[in-house]
């Protein structure tokens, strides 16, 4: 819980769960990032199972935040730059129905606003492409397991954390140093 009790709940796919972890964890009013999996109809899957394809859990993490230090719409925006939402079922190398972009919203109010956010990113012309992002309610959120978790802090210099990982974070340290962590 935040110093005013006021935390709210974001679930987002944007590729592979370790990048988005990675960037969000970096962030001011960011509480805790999960890894995990939700969109699918296995229970309880595992990675495995998910990375099989076959389970239509895709990749995501779960972030708790504090909407008073970093808004809903600063995290939309976030996901946005990070990963490239005109793909359908990949990001880069990673390939499959579980890479998708997708956020599952929490609430109306949550719907309505990435409805809006995505609205003003065509009306930008950001992509060349139409955004294909799924949109989606929050039915259930799997944790996924512990080695995935904080992946890459404790693997910096594993080879996809060198090469994929590390320049999404450069990038939102250089567009967004303003809602970086001052003490990590």
């Amino acid at each position: 819980m935040t110093k005013n009790g006021n935390t709210s709940v974001a679930t987002l796919g944007g590729g592979c769960f370790w990048c988005l972890e990675a960037v969000f964890s970096e962030l001011q009013g960011i509480y805790k990032v999960i890894s995990g999996y939700s969109g699918g109809k296995v229970i309880n899957p595992s990675y495995e199972q998910v990375c099989s394809g076959t389970t239509g859990h895709a990749e995501v993490v779960q972030i708790n935040f504090d909407p008073m230090i970093i808004s809903f719409y600063e995290i939309l925006e976030i996901f946005f730059t990070i990963h490239d939402p005109t793909q359908l079922n990949r990001q880069g190398n990673d390939i499959g129905s579980q890479y998708r972009s997708v956020i599952f919203y929490h609430s109306d109010d949550q719907r309505e606003k990435i409805v809006h956010a995505i609205k003003v990113l065509e009306q930008k012309n950001s992509w060349k492409k139409p955004i294909v992002t799924e949109l989606t309610p929050l039915e259930i959120f799997y944790p996924a397991e512990d080695y995935h978790q904080n992946y890459f802090m404790n693997n910096p210099t594993q080879s996809y954390c060198t090469f994929v990982i590390s320049p999404k974070i450069s990038k939102v340290q250089q567009k967004y140093s303003h809602k970086l962590r001052i003490n990590k």
